[in-house]
């Protein structure tokens, strides 16, 4: 029972925070996508990420969550990895970007319930990225595990994604808060957007 409660104000601290998190004004559209280079799991195992590297082979959907194993998240990871070939067949590469530490990514990379090994996550645990991206991020507050009872001391990044063409430029920007978005539905967007891409058609 007093599991059952702790995990109840947890979700409740989270929900709280999710909708407490500030706006902020992400990179719109047009703008020169900031070039990053991270450090990165893929199915468990870690590695360097490099954008640049990764537009050489098509468009690339950066997508900006708060953190691994919280329902969200959660829902966000696993919508991306059934779709996953769906965006490979448009040519484009998903990449995650949170604060979570490496060790955690390596394990919700891997997870069979989320990343499911089929895209990677990179590790933006000093928030740079996300700031380069004028994102904004929030400190976590005291107690708070996640799905698995594991405490979260990181911060949370906001829930952004950013569709971004072979040219470095934004083709579009997805905000949970601005858009009011589902995270299932940052998904079924950008890879639209992709789709619309590679039968050459406008966005």
């Amino acid at each position: 029972m007093k599991k059952l409660l702790a995990a109840s104000i947890a979700a409740s601290a989270m929900a709280s925070l999710m909708i407490a998190m500030p706006v902020s004004a992400a990179l719109a559209p047009g703008a020169v996508a900031p070039d990053f280079t991270a450090q990165a799991s893929l199915a468990g195992k870690d590695f360097s990420f490099s954008l640049k590297d990764a537009l050489k082979k098509g468009p690339v959907v950066v997508y900006f969550y708060p953190s691994a194993y919280t329902g969200g998240c959660d829902i966000e990871a696993h919508t991306f990895a059934t779709d996953k070939s769906k965006f490979d067949e448009a040519g484009a590469t998903i990449i995650g970007v949170s604060a979570d530490s490496i060790d955690r990514l390596n394990s919700f990379s891997s997870d069979p319930k989320y990343c499911a090994g089929k895209f990677p996550v990179a590790s933006d645990a000093g928030g740079k990225i996300a700031a380069s991206y004028e994102l904004k991020t929030e400190a976590a507050q005291p107690g708070l595990t996640d799905v698995r009872g594991a405490a979260i001391n990181h911060a949370f990044i906001e829930r952004t994604t950013f569709v971004i063409g072979r040219d470095g430029k934004i083709i579009a920007t997805l905000s949970s808060e601005a858009d009011h978005l589902h995270p299932q539905d940052h998904v079924k967007k950008s890879l639209a957007i992709v789709q619309k891409l590679e039968a050459g058609k406008a966005p």
